[in-house]
């Protein structure tokens, strides 16, 4: 810190006005790099320190024009460095006792740095971003230090000015000499003209502002200086004043020099009346806040607009969608296209964070060049998302339009390093009228929307829609309760039996879940078990069921006192069958409920074991070998190769209901029954039992016992009920 001190001193004291000698400038600065340092390595991170170091430094008479730029130089190159990411704060002996402050030049003092605490070290990344903090907040408070100074100073002259102007009435000449000492020492420029706005006569700092005494060349008037940025109401209140109905005002306003450069004040003028209290002149005081202001406004731009593609930024765009949106816009119509690109993430993966940079730059290049009215704005809002809104009577269709634009001038691949990227993206476009709509609802249906051209497959734009949006918040509200609903117990079981078409009598049940939703009631595994297996809940939940049935079997085996009895079929999901613990899961759930292996069947699904390899049968071969039934479901809604089924280590197959319903009624279809009596005799030669889904008539029954199935379920025999109606079943054909 020492030595980080003294390249601060050796920059910043050739440009202060500070009385100190270096060495007394440079032991004011040490405290001052303490107190840097420590904020730097400060958990949580803070910048307060870096505003009073700011304030401090103009306490020590750094107010020079340069002084500002070199202050802000050293720290950005020099901070980081004498604090080592890699180590912690060092500390340099002090010419002093411990725990003492430092005292400043108005008074103040600051904390011991040796009572800093010790910090962690940070990477070198955070550690420069933090730098970049620190030197925004010094900067911050060196302004509003020296604003409020100026501001003192300002005050000052002006009540100077007034007690002068009093005086004049006493004593003429002695007024005339204190005003003139305070007029022509001021550091703030004073001007003083009749109420005709011809200027009289300015000091010396007021012409340096200006360019020298010849801008106020005889003649020139006060109304020469308007200005295309003044604020609304300028010309108001000037008027106001000259007329004698205000005493003052005080504005921000710009000024173009002889040269042409632009010049900002903050411009105080002041009425001065004579004896009688009858206007005479007007007394201006201008501060020249033209560092400043460059200073705001490349803070404010910084703040707003994207650094990478220097498109306005989330903050930028929502601030303007807040303004059309306000319900004082007058009904205005607005459209707002949310585009994010398909697979980006593939990019970054495979060729890395630079080369998806410039595609980055690329695509937004592209995309500016299609936002080219007034009435609309294209902004980046992170990663590889764009927001534009476009506003107007025609908001709707120049919406659509925009994104047809955007998707056409992404057609063209992008060319980076010698690799030619296609660009494909998915837009979302929502329409409205002012005042009818909130923020957040125009957002979240923008990006419903543009998931939902993601799904259509990509590379187009889909227009927002009530219905769609409602049924995806519905699903977004079901997956989020979903893990709450297994932890509250909301899930429950019913059984559909499986009857024997030989002899007409129960052969087991196949176990159906259901959610009992708290404001949604009964929900089928339909409207939840998609949701489960996209979240990855599906495998806890299958545990669950294949443990309940598991131990209803057991319940109806012991009642039926009956080991070779009723059986349970339990279905797999392809996550669960995937799912590394599923052998030993299902050993261990059959071994806790003492159920033997050969009373439970489990079904997959035919579109789950297309194509899969040995690697992926496996776990289903050690339950078959076990001696646990596997049942292919849905079977014939597939593609797969018949012969396929002499590889599967299944022992059933179930066929799907749209085989069979031109059975229900007589005369039977006789396409359907050549199709059926071809899978029951191909499944019968391969040894393979056949259970029929989805009978629903005695006609349709009988039917499929002709043909030599085995077993069915269907609403015919029983729909799916409590475990204790199927017992009863049971009880019934036995008897």
């Amino acid at each position: 810190m020492r030595r980080f001190a003294g390249i601060w001193c050796r920059a910043v004291h050739p440009l202060a006005a500070t009385t100190m000698t270096p060495d007394e400038f440079e032991g004011y600065l040490l405290p001052l790099a303490h107190r840097l340092s420590a904020a730097l390595r400060s958990s949580p991170f803070d910048t307060e320190a870096a505003y009073e170091v700011g304030a401090a430094l103009v306490d020590a008479q750094c107010t020079e024009p340069d002084a500002l730029p070199a202050i802000l130089g050293v720290i950005d190159a020099h901070l980081v460095s004498c604090s080592p990411p890699g180590a912690p704060l060092s500390r340099a002996p002090l010419s002093r006792p411990p725990g003492e402050s430092f005292p400043g030049p108005s008074g103040e003092s600051f904390p011991d740095p040796s009572d800093e605490p010790t910090h962690e070290p940070l990477a070198d990344d955070e550690a420069r971003a933090r730098c970049v903090r620190l030197q925004h907040a010094l900067a911050a408070g060196f302004v509003r230090e020296l604003r409020e100074r100026e501001r003192d100073e300002q005050e000052a002259i002006s009540r100077a000015a007034m007690v002068a102007r009093t005086e004049a009435e006493k004593a003429l000449h002695a007024s005339e000499a204190k005003f003139q000492a305070v007029f022509e020492g001021a550091v703030i420029g004073v001007g003083i003209a009749g109420l005709d706005g011809e200027v009289l006569v300015v000091n010396d700092a007021m012409a340096r502002m200006f360019g020298g005494m010849d801008f106020f060349r005889p003649g020139r008037n006060v109304t020469e200086f308007v200005h295309p940025d003044d604020v609304p109401g300028a010309h108001e209140l000037y008027r106001e004043l000259v007329n004698g109905e205000r005493d003052h005002f005080r504005i921000e306003k710009p000024h173009y020099r002889d040269d042409g450069s632009e010049l900002w004040t903050n411009l105080t003028v002041t009425l001065l009346r004579d004896s009688s209290g009858a206007p005479q002149y007007q007394l201006a005081l201008a501060e020249d806040i033209t560092e400043h202001r460059r200073l705001r406004e490349r803070l404010r731009y910084e703040a707003t607009h994207d650094e990478l593609t220097g498109l306005p930024n989330r903050t930028l765009f929502l601030e303007r969608l807040d303004q059309v949106l306000a319900a004082d816009a007058d009904a205005e119509r607005f459209g707002v296209c949310y585009l994010d690109l398909d697979g980006f993430k593939a990019v970054n993966d495979s060729l890395g964070h630079a080369v998806g940079d410039r595609m980055l730059e690329a695509v937004a290049e592209r995309l500016q060049r299609c936002v080219k009215a007034p009435t609309e704005l294209l902004a980046r809002v992170g990663g590889d998302e764009f927001l534009a809104l476009v506003t107007g009577p025609a908001a709707q269709a120049d919406g659509a339009g925009l994104a047809r634009r955007m998707l056409a001038a992404l057609a063209e691949p992008v060319r980076i390093e010698g690799r030619e990227l296609r660009v494909r993206a998915s837009i979302g476009v929502v329409d409205g009228r002012a005042g009818e709509i909130e923020r957040a609802e125009v957002l979240r249906s923008a990006d419903i929307t543009m998931y939902r051209a993601k799904a259509a497959g990509g590379n187009r734009y889909e227009i927002a829609d009530a219905d769609s949006n409602a049924r995806v918040i519905a699903r977004h509200s079901l997956t989020n309760g979903l893990p709450s609903a297994l932890e509250k117990g909301e899930f429950f079981i019913e059984y559909q039996p499986l009857v024997r078409l030989t002899d007409g009598t129960v052969r087991g049940a196949e176990a159906l879940v259901r959610w009992l939703h708290p404001l949604h009631g009964v929900l089928g595994p339909d409207q939840f078990i998609p949701l489960a297996e996209d979240t990855g809940l599906i495998v806890p939940l299958g545990r669950w069921v294949l443990e309940q049935a598991a131990r209803q079997a057991r319940e109806w085996r012991d009642a039926a006192e009956d080991d070779e009895s009723l059986r349970v079929n339990v279905n797999l999901s392809p996550c669960q069958l995937s799912h590394p613990t599923l052998v030993s899961d299902t050993v261990a759930v059959l071994e806790n409920a003492g159920l033997c292996p050969s009373a439970l069947c489990l079904e997959v699904t035919e579109n789950d074991l297309i194509g899969a390899d040995e690697t992926a049968l496996r776990p289903l071969r050690q339950l078959a070998d076990l001696g646990v039934d596997i049942a292919l479901d849905d079977f014939g809604t597939g593609y797969s190769n018949l012969s396929y089924l002499r590889r599967l280590p299944v022992s059933q197959l179930k066929l799907d209901r749209s085989f069979t319903r031109g059975m229900q009624r007589a005369p039977a279809d006789p396409v359907d029954v050549k199709i059926v009596e071809g899978i029951v005799s191909l499944a019968h030669t391969l040894d393979l039992a056949v259970t029929v889904e989805g009978v629903e008539t005695a006609v349709q029954a009988e039917h499929l016992r002709g043909l030599g199935c085995d077993t069915a379920q269907g609403w015919y025999y029983a729909r799916p009920g409590p475990p204790e109606r199927l017992h009863t079943l049971a009880l019934a054909d036995a008897s």
